[in-house]
Order: structure tokens, then sequence, then C-alpha cells
């Protein structure tokens, strides 16, 4: 059997990400930055107020506030300057105010700075005046007020190429005027489930039928990938059919994957089918579930292809162990596989000697020492490892080295999240 290891190598090997494109900044959000965006204007583009309040030259209000006495066990003197309130300013406001000493002019949060204005009072140290305004506190040149270029000077750089794009980076985006951005696109991925057993969602399955689940939790799953995906549902397994299907699916998009009953002749003959688009090779390999599992680069463009296991947990386990690393490498992301962490064993852990083992789990903390705990869900009284429902209470995959066979209350083993419970 090829182990995981070098199966994940030939996979990896074969990741092209999409040329970057540019799309608009509200479509850029998940994605990674393809360029250095740098700033033409600072940011902010003029000298404004920070906060509510009243602009005033900080050397008018110098003596507010507490004064010390000249009898060193009489209190000061708590002194109030008040100074005549002679305009307002507005967010947004075009018009040039000129601030003279002396003089306070009543601003929002984001207005201009009025002429020789080098501070901003909030309105939690005066008394809020309209005419004239009572001020019992001091500020210092530059308080409460964003001068220009603060946040960023031109030349500066606001989002770095291989940056995830998220709420911040488009607020950023668009604080500094950029409308399209430069990034890597999502893959495009086609599934296609294969079977005469299955029948789509919407109709009721006749004796010896069965849903097609796969294509449904895959597309699922590579959309949590990061990819951009087509459903395509059941194709016909006749060989012609079946060809169409997926050389219709090579044309669009930088990965295909195909799930159908990889045993005996049926295997063959998909293989067969698709064998003028190219070679897919079925390997065992070292790991359970899903060590069955096909393999190639289809098209005129070699696109990879992947063959996974008709079985719907065993096709979840594969695509979380081969397809989605290759949708993140595709990404461009730098860290493509999923956070691995060490946790210990609550329960008893059997797994299969020589594959590596990839078990649904239950990964806790404990509250007193901090501790990661796990243990392992989903399978039967005889081991059995086809158990959707224990996949769906799953938040973690246990990886149990090919070398073990059992692993005791207490033990260590590696933990690889799937998903953070709300």
């Amino acid at each position: 059997m090829r182990s995981v290891e070098d199966q994940l190598t030939r996979v990896t090997a074969a990741a092209v990400a999409p040329r970057p494109v540019r799309v608009a900044i509200s479509e850029a959000q998940g994605l990674l930055c393809a360029e250095e965006v740098t700033t033409e204007n600072p940011l902010p583009g003029f000298d404004q107020a920070a906060i509510d309040g009243y602009a005033v030259r900080s050397v008018d209000v110098a003596e507010a506030g507490i004064v010390a006495s000249d009898d060193s066990e009489a209190p000061g003197e708590h002194v109030v300057v008040v100074l005549p309130v002679v305009g307002e300013v507005e967010a947004g406001s075009r018009t040039p105010t000129r601030l003279q000493p002396r003089q306070a002019v009543r601003v929002e949060t984001g207005a201009p700075l009025p002429t020789l204005a080098d501070a901003v009072l909030p309105l939690r140290w005066t008394d809020g005046g309209v005419s004239k305004v009572k001020i019992g506190h001091a500020v210092e040149t530059g308080d409460y007020v964003r001068r220009v270029g603060d946040d960023v000077q031109p030349g500066d750089v606001a989002v770095r190429a291989g940056t995830i794009i998220g709420a911040a980076q488009v607020g950023l985006l668009a604080a500094v005027g950029r409308t399209r951005v430069l990034v890597h696109p999502r893959p495009r991925l086609s599934v296609i489930s294969v079977g005469g057993e299955l029948v789509d969602i919407d109709r009721t399955p006749g004796a010896g039928q069965v849903f097609d689940v796969n294509s449904y939790s895959l597309a699922a799953a590579a959309r949590d990938a990061g990819a951009d995906v087509n459903r395509v549902g059941i194709a016909d397994r006749e060989a012609s059919q079946l060809r169409d299907v997926v050389e219709g699916q090579l044309i669009r998009s930088e990965i295909v994957v195909i799930c159908a009953p990889l045993g005996g002749t049926a295997s063959e003959n998909i293989r067969d089918a698709l064998a003028p688009l190219g070679e897919i090779d079925v390997e065992r390999i070292a790991m359970h579930p899903a060590s069955v599992q096909g393999f190639g680069q289809l098209g005129r463009d070699e696109v990879p292809t992947f063959l996974l296991p008709s079985n719907p947990v065993s096709a979840l386990v594969a695509f979380e162990v081969m397809v989605r690393p290759l949708i993140r490498i595709a990404l461009g992301k730098r860290k493509p596989m999923r956070r691995v962490i060490r946790a210990r064993t609550v329960g008893p852990i059997a797994s299969v000697r020589g594959r590596k083992g990839y078990l649904r789990g239950q990964l806790m903390r404990d509250e007193q020492t901090g501790e990661y705990l796990v243990q392992v869900i989903g399978t039967s009284e005889s081991g059995s490892s086809h158990l959707l429902a224990g996949l769906a209470e799953a938040n973690c995959l246990v990886m149990v080295e090919p070398e073990v066979e059992e692993l005791r209350i207490g033990e260590e083993v590696d933990v690889a999240f799937l998903a953070q419970r709300g």
C-alpha cells in the first residue's frame, strides 16, 4: 500500500493556483490579496475631530482645572474657563472655518478642524453650551485630533500581498479609495456522483436505491475549504455519457471530484470510460477509512481529478485528507493543512495496524488544567467506520499512526480540528 504521505506528495505536486484576478472589494472577503496595495493619499486626508466636542487652541484653556493653592493645607481653586462659541462644524462640511484666539467651535466626530485649532475638548469636560461654553479641563496640543496621515501616509502599504482579506482589510481598501483589488480566486471544483443505486433527494428511493449523499456533503466540504463549487449531481455510469459529463467539467474546473464504487469491475469500468481523457490510478492507501481511492490528471489542462469511495464517511475523510489541502494550496494558503494539536484520550481507541487512522472524535478542554481531551465517536461495536451520524457530531479527526493498534485511556494522540463549536 502507498503511504498517506506519498499520496499527498503526489496530489499536492499537481496543485496549480488559478491566475490572480481583479475583483470588487465587496467580493474579495476571504481571499488572499495578490498585490501590494499602496496608498496614494494620506489617511485621514485632513485634520479632523476625533470626538464630539469643541475645537480650541490649547493655550486658551491651559488654566482650566485644578490650580494649586498657596496654602498647602487649603484645597486648590477649581478654575473654569469660559469661551464664546462662534460656530459649529459638522462631519462632511466643505466650508473652511477659522478660529480666532479665545474662541471655541462646536465640532462633530470626523469634522474638519478649524484653522488655528490644535485640540478638541470632549463634551463631557464642558457644560455643552451653545453661545458660550464653560470648560473645566485643560487639553494639550493634539488631544482628540486625527492629524493628516495619522493612519497611513502616501506610499504606505495598506494591504500586503498574501494577506487574507477580511472585514478590516475591506474597510481599509475602501478608506484609501480602492474599488477593486487583485486576489487569488477560489479554485473551481466540480463534484460528480456515480452509481445506479442513487437518486436525488427530491425523489423517493425505490427498492435498492439510496439518496445521493456525496455530491451534497462534498460540495459543502469544498465550499468550507474555500472552493467555488459546481455540484453536478448524479451522472450516468454508461461509459460515453459519463465521459461526456466529466469532460465538460474539466473545461470549467481546476479540480474534479468523482464519487463512485471503487471495488471490482465497477472501478475498472469507470477507469476505462475515462481513459481517453487521461489515466487515473486507483490505489490502496495506508489509511482507514478510505483505503481505496484514485487520483489522476485528466484533459488537455491535466486537471487534478479524484475518485473517492461511494461510502459517505469514507468519501468525506478522503476529501479532508487529500482534496482539501489541494484547494488550500490553490488559494495560495501558506499552511494548507488543518491545525493539529496533542490531546489525551478519555477512552480506549482501536485502530488498524499498518494504516493511519482518521477517526471521528469530539475534542474537549479540561476547565481546570486547560488540557485537551478527546474521545472517538461514531463507530459501532464491531468497529465499523461507515456511520454518518457520528461524523456529524465530530469536531475533530483523531489521527492514529500506522504502527499503533490500540491507545489506552490517558495516552496522547494527534488531533486535527474540523470545526469550532459555537
